[in-house]
């Protein structure tokens, strides 16, 4: 008999083992959305705001905060944990390289670590997620601990 599957449902633990990868799509990060981000999270610093006085500034380019580049890569991210994940608990977080308006990042995703919590239904998993950019390099790399829903 055919499997009914439900699209835009994330993994669940189960369905995930230490050694698996995955590829997100990629995201061009446009002017837009340097300028909604600083203004919604008000980063106001002048290498993120200021487009004419950049002589001695040490990044070339329309350079966007790395938090922006963060969210972006979570924002990718969200089909593989929709309706599964439970929650966002820890993270290590290394930024690698600039990134700039105009980049195109998506996310290679390792995983690390997995284990069963205490309570039934839940368990533990850790992935090293590197944020790349359209040239090969990797311009973050964190390593998320996320609850998820098992399956049941």
């Amino acid at each position: 008999m055919a499997t009914q599957h439900r699209l835009g449902r994330g993994f669940h633990w189960e369905d995930l083992q230490v050694g698996d990868t995955m590829t997100t799509n990629g995201r061009t990060i446009t002017e837009a959305d340097l300028v909604a981000f600083c203004n919604l999270t008000w980063f106001t610093e002048e290498l993120f705001t200021n487009l004419h006085d950049r002589e001695g500034t040490a990044i070339a380019g329309r350079v966007v905060p790395g938090a922006l580049v963060f969210t972006f890569a979570e924002g990718l991210l969200m089909p593989a944990i929709q309706h599964t994940g439970l929650a966002f608990l820890d993270s290590g977080l290394s930024i690698k390289g600039p990134t700039c308006v105009g980049d195109t990042i998506h996310v290679e995703v390792e995983v690390t670590e997995m284990r069963p919590t205490s309570k039934p239904g839940r368990g533990l998993i850790r992935t090293r997620n590197r944020v790349m950019n359209q040239h090969g390099a990797v311009v973050q790399e964190y390593t998320p601990l996320r609850l998820l829903a098992m399956r049941g």
